[in-house]
């Protein structure tokens, strides 16, 4: 199953994350977490992998929707979406596919 939306960027990593928070605030999300995946790795384990953040972004309207129609939706909030560096330097931005996240829950509603 495929379960990410995703793009695949040339550019600065710490540039593309502001466009990226840009981009989600222009969409109406806020950004309630932000995780240095990296410096938790390096910090944890004293192992390096490639720059990487994970956002948790949240549309109210939406999120106020889903729980009205599940109300142990916050189990699936905030959505995570995430920007890392890949082997070749180049950028990627990954979101989960709401329908993908949703489908478990098998309900109409959502």
């Amino acid at each position: 199953m495929n379960y990410a939306l995703k793009t695949t960027l040339k550019g600065d990593f710490a540039d593309i994350c502001e466009k990226t928070r840009a981009a989600l605030a222009d969409q109406g999300f806020g950004v309630l977490t932000e995780i240095d995946f990296q410096g938790t790795i390096k910090k944890k384990l004293d192992q390096s992998i490639h720059p990487y953040v994970i956002l948790g972004a949240c549309h109210p309207a939406s999120a106020f929707e889903s729980y009205q129609a599940e109300a142990n939706i916050g189990l699936f909030l905030p959505c995570n979406v995430t920007v890392r560096v890949l082997d070749n330097g180049d950028v990627e931005v990954a979101a989960i596919d709401p329908n993908a996240m949703m489908a478990p829950l098998d309900n109409p509603g959502l």
